[in-house]
């Protein structure tokens, strides 16, 4: 199954943790917890990054709610998303590395 993991790995359609070769994202669920939390359908699950975030809520195909923090200050914040729209509009999303570059640390990105 190893070999099958690597194939998906390099095709960038999930991530190995290098350590340990277990799945550490399947795009857009993360696999370890992170600052992204979604809650959908009575469970919670863990995006690996605010966009992530929305793509968990996508792929179910759900209303749910994502609840993270600002990278910046620290505060933190709660976004409903009701038929594929969210209920505030005072968000920024920012990416410090342009997306031709994410998979060159994607882990970081």
């Amino acid at each position: 199954m190893i070999d099958g993991w690597r194939r998906l790995h390099e095709a960038h359609a999930l991530v190995l943790d290098p350590a340990t070769d277990e799945i550490r994202m399947a795009n857009p669920f993360s696999a370890v917890p992170t600052a992204y939390r979604v809650e959908a359908r009575d469970r919670w699950w863990y995006a690996n990054c605010a966009w992530d975030a929305f793509g968990v809520l996508a792929a179910l195909d759900v209303d749910g709610r994502i609840e993270s923090c600002c990278p910046d200050c620290g505060e933190p914040y709660a976004i409903d998303v009701r038929e594929r729209r969210i209920d505030r509009a005072d968000l920024l999303f920012h990416c410090l590395v342009p997306a031709s570059r994410w998979w060159d640390d994607i882990v970081f990105t």
